[in-house]
């Protein structure tokens, strides 16, 4: 009896001592949504339990308890993305084809407010908590909107000389922001509303989805140039080390609690890196996904990872109608 303990012992400090045994990922389901048209960005809002899917004109809403559609937000010309602000119970959604941010109740999902912008291309948007400001990225204007949360107006456009991609805010007045076509990261003061710094990224070709790991000061940086992805220092912009990823990437992730880096790809992978330390990190899993399935989200209560694409016609990026769904994975 003792032995079979000893044994048995011994093989779980085995299974154990596996790198990362517990972090891989796997398929779980699919969830199947209604109508079709492009997709961009998706978001969780944690307090509500919901998932805000980019499709089209519209924005899906997914129930992440029972994991079905629960509700749309439609009548814009053509969504980007969602920034979830909790402590006014509003999102902001950038429609890009408008002109516009889209301001929803968070609970009822009726829009409040169209701001009318003086800028084009509305993409990416983010929330900052030090300013009460979100921020939204205009690529064709080459500029973020600064629009204050509580009175729902415009604050500051401001010019960032390049085509801006994802950006991620510190929390404490700082935001970094990727310009895509210069492979540039530009530092903007939030409260100040100004451009403090500009760091090159090289090795980093066309810098797109971008995440933080705020207290060792640590940007994750996905680009499509070199298929790699770079970890920034963030208080000098030093590229201190660039992980191998897919082709396509848009999404970056961080997992605070796993200590994971989740990076979607377009050429239906995602690749999963572990953090060993701020400046040590190793390519844990290709996750295999869907074709196109470039952008994420990330569900903190679960950990499972959402995924946004429709079927293509073999050989075409044509989508086959009806065919748009979100794809679940879960840690295996």
């Amino acid at each position: 009896m003792k032995k079979l303990f000893l044994l048995s012992l011994s093989a779980g400090l085995a299974l154990g001592s596996l790198p990362c045994f517990a972090q891989q990922y796997a398929f779980d389901k699919k969830i199947s949504l209604p109508g079709d048209g492009g997709y961009d960005y998706m978001a969780v809002d944690e307090a509500n339990h919901h998932l805000f899917v980019s499709h089209g004109t519209e924005f899906n809403v997914v129930d992440l308890a029972t994991e079905q559609p629960v509700g749309v937000i439609s009548g814009m010309k053509g969504v980007h993305g969602i920034a979830i602000v909790n402590e006014v119970n509003k999102g902001f959604i950038s429609d890009g084809k408008a002109g516009a941010v889209v301001v929803v109740d968070l609970t009822s999902l009726k829009v409040i407010k169209t701001i009318s912008l003086p800028a084009m291309d509305e993409d990416a948007i983010i929330y900052d908590p030090a300013s009460k400001r979100v921020f939204v990225f205009n690529g064709d204007s080459k500029s973020t909107c600064a629009i204050d949360v509580h009175s729902l107006e415009l604050v500051k456009t401001i010019d960032l000389g390049g085509g801006p991609e994802f950006a991620v805010s510190n929390g404490a007045g700082l935001l970094y922001n990727n310009i895509e076509d210069l492979s540039v990261l530009k530092v903007i003061d939030s409260r100040a509303l100004t451009v403090t710094g500009t760091w090159p990224l090289a090795p980093c070709g066309g810098p797109t989805g971008i995440a933080m790991d705020i207290p060792n000061q640590r940007l994750f940086t996905g680009c499509r140039g070199n298929k790699g992805l770079s970890v920034v220092d963030a208080k000098t912009g030093k590229v201190i080390q660039t992980l191998p990823i897919g082709a396509g990437v848009d999404a970056v992730i961080y997992d605070a609690a796993q200590r994971l880096v989740f990076v979607s790809n377009g050429d239906a992978t995602a690749t999963i890196i572990k953090q060993e330390s701020a400046d040590n990190y190793s390519v844990l899993q290709t996750l295999a996904t869907q074709p196109r399935a470039k952008t994420m989200a990330f569900d903190k209560r679960t950990r499972k990872l959402y995924f946004s694409a429709p079927q293509f016609e073999p050989g075409t990026r044509k989508a086959v109608p009806g065919s748009f769904a979100v794809y679940v994975y879960k840690p295996a």
